[in-house]
């Protein structure tokens, strides 16, 4: 069996909050080739670590974060929602995959992707979402490493493939069978996706020779491989 990339899905979410330095530290500490973190920006143009358009569920305000400065964002969460910039220095030396979600703007995701280069960490991060994002990431670092987002079984267009060029095909894990996989390697791309939980979910994908696994049980992905 060859060895899978195991990535941990927003930390280490089970022990800490989602998507902070606590859970992204924990995750690396069990054991995670690199973690996953979702990236968007404030009124101000700041990427910080935060899956949801606003701070209720996690942080229990009711405020979108396009509205909120990085401050402001800040004094609501007591430093709980770090920037990306913090977050890839608590992760130094280690992977992230940033992924994107919603529907960024070009000029968003362009200011992401500089903030990986600005804080030396471009050769270690990778990206992950929708066609739209990751033509975006594209046209911001032309060496960029990519995971295109897969929802649905319909492949995708060859002039779109190679307009991103990405290196993975990431596809949510209830989607995959061999013939898929296999399908996917013979075409040139590597096979992630995200986040099987149960034992019996990941002896399947690793069954199939899935090359990356983004997973809220790092541990036990861990221990199986």
């Amino acid at each position: 069996m060859q060895t899978v990339t195991a990535v941990a899905h927003r930390g280490d979410l089970y022990r800490f909050r989602e998507n902070t330095l606590d859970s992204l530290r924990s995750a690396l500490r069990r054991g995670a080739d690199a973690v996953e973190t979702d990236v968007r920006l404030t009124r101000d143009g700041v990427p910080v670590l935060l899956h949801d358009e606003t701070l209720k569920r996690l942080w229990g305000h009711d405020r979108p974060l396009h509205a909120l400065s990085a401050d402001e964002v800040r004094g609501l969460t007591a430093g709980g929602v770090p920037t990306l910039a913090e977050a890839l220095a608590a992760t130094e030396g280690s992977r992230v995959m940033l992924d994107l979600p919603g529907e960024p703007s070009e000029r968003a995701v362009a200011r992401i992707v500089a903030v990986a280069r600005e804080c030396d960490a471009a050769d270690r991060v990778s990206y992950t979402g929708d066609a739209m994002a990751m033509l975006a990431v594209r046209a911001a670092d032309p060496s960029a490493e990519i995971a295109l987002t897969r929802k649905t079984l319909a492949p995708p267009r060859p002039a779109l493939l190679d307009a991103i060029r990405p290196r993975y095909l990431n596809h949510r894990f209830s989607l995959l069978d061999p013939a898929l996989v296999e399908h996917v390697h013979h075409t040139g791309y590597l096979v992630s996706c995200w986040t099987p939980d149960t034992r019996r979910s990941m002896r399947r994908l690793l069954d199939m020779s899935v090359d990356s696994i983004t997973t809220n049980r790092v541990d036990v992905l861990n221990a199986l491989r």
